[in-house]
């Protein structure tokens, strides 16, 4: 491993390296984006913020803000400043995503200012009546990403809209080779978006946006300037788009949260204290997707020991009493990993 001595003397012996550092100031700013989740009335809901529209008519954007080294002791700290600040929100559960430093996803036309590393966040709530913070607005995910929404099948704009324009881009003859791609264009939009009969993976949320984005048939792709943007004559509109590179890290978020609800309890940071059966899967259906089998979705959760009565039920309009549940936190000391692992299927 190189150690911080031998870097520094490797470039003080390399001209071009030498010349390059005493030349290129260190024009790099560090930001904090939040995607900041909840499910309101069985929607998965997401936290955002309105701004001046840009190029693109974007106006929807990530509660965000810069970090300060002099402010921040640590970046989730400086996070939890600016939600705060900019919504009214505290924060609970809060982990970090991934970092976003692509050159030209922050950008503006004619933007000469330092380039922006972006540090995004997923955090989760609860949908209680203090969702109605001070500034921004709640919106479902699925606003951004309507092809992802299957709880009612197959979404029709992936096979009228989405699926025919990648199948013209995938079969157009590539400019240049591209670095780090171990299968071609064909077969990573097959396998993305499951076409030919591969299996949907509902985890794949920011591969599909990347390639849409590859494809230049997202407006963040005609904002960038991105050469694919220009080659359709009738671009269609997938989706809302979003300030700057924040679909892509809300596109992350949903990716990570889909991911962890199998195998950590996060599900539950979304549930009131008491809840029915019925609900903790129709807030499992809201943030996978696809809609799940009624019987055997009771019985994973049940015998996985998710789970407990309260000796209470919970009267429904024109039904029978349901019973409530609330979350069993021992499980979290009996198993490393005990989480809701579903599969789709029929009611």
């Amino acid at each position: 491993m190189t150690s911080p001595a031998q870097l520094k003397r490797s470039v003080t012996a390399d001209p071009q390296l030498q010349g390059a550092s005493r030349r290129e100031a260190a024009g790099v700013e560090i930001g904090l984006n939040a995607a900041i989740v909840a499910v309101a009335d069985n929607e998965p809901v997401v936290l955002i913020i309105r701004g001046e529209a840009d190029v693109a008519g974007a106006t929807d954007g990530l509660p965000f803000g810069p970090f300060s080294p002099i402010k921040h002791r640590t970046f989730e700290i400086g996070l939890r400043a600016w939600v705060q600040k900019q919504t009214g929100l505290e924060l609970g559960y809060a982990e970090q995503l991934y970092t976003f430093g692509d050159r030209g996803r922050h950008s503006e036309p004619n933007d000469l200012g330092p380039h922006v590393v972006s540090i995004g966040y997923l955090a989760l709530t609860q949908a209680r009546p203090s969702l109605e913070i001070q500034n921004g607005a709640w919106r479902s995910w699925y606003h951004y990403f309507p092809w992802e929404d299957w709880r009612k099948g197959r979404p029709a704009i992936l096979e009228n809209v989405i699926e025919p324009r990648l199948r013209e881009w995938a079969a157009r003859p590539t400019q240049r080779v591209s670095p780090g791609r171990p299968v071609g264009r064909r077969e990573r939009v097959r396998i993305c978006f499951g076409f030919d009969g591969a299996a949907w993976d509902e985890e794949k949320v920011l591969e599909r946006f990347e390639l849409l984005y590859e494809a230049g048939l997202v407006d963040e792709a005609l904002r960038d300037e991105r050469e694919a943007a220009h080659t359709w004559n009738a671009r269609p509109r997938l989706g809302t788009p979003m300030l700057w590179d924040h679909r892509r890290i809300l596109a992350t978020a949903i990716g990570r949260v889909r991911a962890k609800i199998k195998y950590r309890p996060v599900i539950f940071e979304l549930m009131p204290e008491e809840f029915t059966l019925f609900e903790l899967q129709r807030t499992v259906e809201a943030i996978l997707g696809p809609h799940l089998h009624k019987q055997n979705f009771r019985r994973l959760v049940e015998g996985a020991g998710l789970v407990e009565p309260t000796g209470e039920v919970k009267m429904r309009t024109g039904g029978r009493p349901a019973k409530l549940y609330r979350f069993r936190h021992e499980v979290l000391m009996e198993r490393p990993a005990p989480g809701v692992r579903v599969k789709p299927g029929k009611s």
